[in-house]
């Protein structure tokens, strides 16, 4: 490891301003991160749980994207051609998210450059780049800077700026009921689908092999589940993500999709979706993986990320089913439960100064 520091430290001059390679100065500074922890230090008490830093945890995230980005452009073409195939004209090329991706990426923090990554992978595919500039703008200031920044924000940013989008542009961003990618062409999602005709319209058009691998329409990163996946590994490994909400979605999207499935419903074809559907369509995957276990905005107890988790996945199910207008509900979850992170943390913290109290008070 000697070694490896000695190479970056006599790269470093190379990269740094006035260097040949400057422009290429924030590659370098992330690819050094990853390996090492930066020389800066935070004073306040919001990072300090363990010997990661920010730094390094923002870098492992993004490493965990790249099979889901590099996938996600895949599938954008693929989709594009099929429908050129089908429809005729011109079609979108899979380069669009890179575009998307340009308008959000500038010189800034690792922090914002995940959360940059992040909105242009749940980012329709067809959708205008103008919004795309007005949506990360709003999940950044409003969603993080305006409350001090990395650490200090309680809603997840990058969901922060999509929900924005929603509200303000239905039209564009109509819960991901349709899918564009091609001029005069357009599909409707797995979600959408299921809105209009229930489980055996899903089945009709698409495998669930088909639906857990992702060729099929949809948002740039998120129609993968398998890719997703392999982020998640990752994750785990490096323990960014937590376990405990991983299962407690799980457990909570189990639940709730089976008392839905065993009530049934004559108006409402939602209701047959089954649990091993609802995991691999839509922002499901992608939103547990890389927001819910977010480590600002989630809890931080682990009884608490238990109550988190279970949360989520009772109101991702409860938005897909009970509002049909709205069928994609991982987004509105994940921010509902951001609300009531802090509350959930309080009441567990509260609950073991009442068991500590009570041990002493039985030694007394």
């Amino acid at each position: 490891m000697d070694r490896l520091r000695k190479a970056f430290d006599n790269l470093k001059p190379r990269f740094s301003s006035g260097g040949k390679y400057e422009k290429w100065w924030v590659i370098f500074d992330v690819i050094e991160n990853f390996f090492y922890s930066s020389s800066r230090r935070t004073f306040g008490l919001l990072h300090i749980r363990d010997s990661s830093d920010v730094q390094r945890i923002m870098v492992t995230v993004m490493a965990a994207t790249i099979p889901a980005v590099i996938y996600g452009m895949y599938n954008i073409g693929f989709q594009a051609l099929s429908g050129a195939a089908e429809g005729g004209g011109k079609f979108t090329e899979d380069w669009h998210f890179i575009f998307i991706n340009l308008v959000c990426n500038y010189e800034i923090s690792e922090g914002a450059f995940v959360t940059t990554i992040l909105f242009a992978l749940c980012c329709p595919p067809d959708v205008p780049l103008w919004q795309v500039a007005v949506g990360i703008s709003f999940g950044i200031v409003i969603g993080k800077e305006i409350f001090g920044g990395t650490g200090k924000n309680f809603l997840n940013p990058a969901l922060t700026g999509r929900v924005f989008l929603y509200f303000a542009y239905p039209t564009y961003w109509s819960g991901d009921s349709v899918w564009t990618a091609l001029d005069g062409y357009s599909s409707p999602t797995i979600l959408g689908i299921g809105a209009q005709e229930g489980l055996n319209g899903i089945q009709v058009n698409y495998s669930w092999f088909e639906a857990f691998v992702g060729s099929i329409p949809g948002s740039a990163g998120e129609t993968s589940t398998l890719f997703i996946l392999l982020g998640l590994l990752l994750l785990l490994w490096t323990r960014v993500a937590s376990w405990r909400i991983v299962i407690g979605v799980l457990i909570g999207t189990l639940a709730t999709s089976i008392l839905f499935n065993s009530i049934g419903s004559d108006t409402n074809p939602m209701f047959s979706v089954t649990f091993i559907w609802h995991i691999v369509i839509g922002g499901y995957a992608f939103g547990l993986v890389f927001m819910a276990v977010e480590p600002v905005t989630g809890s931080h107890t682990n009884p608490g990320r238990w109550i988190y988790g279970i949360l989520i996945g009772i109101m991702v199910v409860l938005i897909r089913v009970i509002n049909p207008a709205f069928p994609e509900g991982m987004m509105l979850a994940i921010l509902f439960a951001n609300l009531f992170s802090p509350l959930i943390d309080h009441y567990v913290k509260e609950s073991n100064i009442k068991k500590r109290l009570k041990i002493q008070a039985n030694y007394e």
